[in-house]
């Protein structure tokens, strides 16, 4: 079984994966954390994304300015899809090239905040959605990013929102910093998929 699990940045996708990770025999593909290895300097994509934001995007040494280009891209749409064009193709076939080396037997999770833009909702058997008050998300992306407010709000407003996660979600999990909260949801859902837990000695 595949299983998607997406919301807007903030959210807490983290939160409900790490539970996931840790009770559950699950395998975690984390596209962000796919999109950063796949950003070392030299690769095809990051060769692209020069092409397609110039040379400046990158420091003296080959690697890329993350910060810089998250500013562009939340302030401008346009570049926004520009780098989307870049980013999927690279991140699916990398995130359906792990999928054919596990074990049918495997539940994946794919940890996507693009999920239904990059198109990976496609190849979900379900899909979790991840919704959180936006004050708390706000929060959360100025403590993780060491960003300022107007800065994450420009970010939120950029993403698909609480509403759209709603009703193309199959399943909704909110979390608003209540921990028990986000163990028994993803117990319910772990016990209606069938998902094993671990075996703890």
């Amino acid at each position: 079984m595949i299983i998607g699990i997406t919301g807007s940045s903030g959210a807490g996708k983290s939160t409900v994966c790490e539970v996931l990770e840790l009770n559950y025999n699950v395998k975690i593909l984390n596209a962000d954390k796919i999109a950063k290895k796949l950003s070392k300097k030299g690769t095809h994509y990051v060769i692209d994304i020069i092409k397609a934001f110039g040379k400046d995007i990158v420091d003296e040494e080959g690697e890329l300015k993350r910060k810089k280009l998250a500013e562009i891209i939340y302030s401008d749409a346009k570049a926004r899809q520009k780098l989307n064009d870049c980013t999927f193709k690279y991140i699916k076939k990398e995130i359906e090239r792990q999928i054919s080396k596990t074990t049918k037997d495997t539940t994946i999770i794919i940890d996507a905040p693009l999920l239904f833009e990059s198109q990976l909702d496609k190849i979900c058997d379900k899909i979790i959605g991840v919704v959180s008050k936006r004050e708390l998300q706000l929060d959360r992306i100025v403590a993780r990013d060491d960003i300022d407010y107007e800065s994450a709000e420009r970010r939120l407003e950029a993403q698909k929102s609480n509403a759209f996660y709603k009703k193309n979600c199959d399943i909704i999990i909110e979390n608003n910093n209540n921990y028990q909260h986000i163990e028994n949801s993803v117990k319910k859902i772990a016990d209606k998929l069938e998902i094993g837990r671990i075996t703890k000695q």
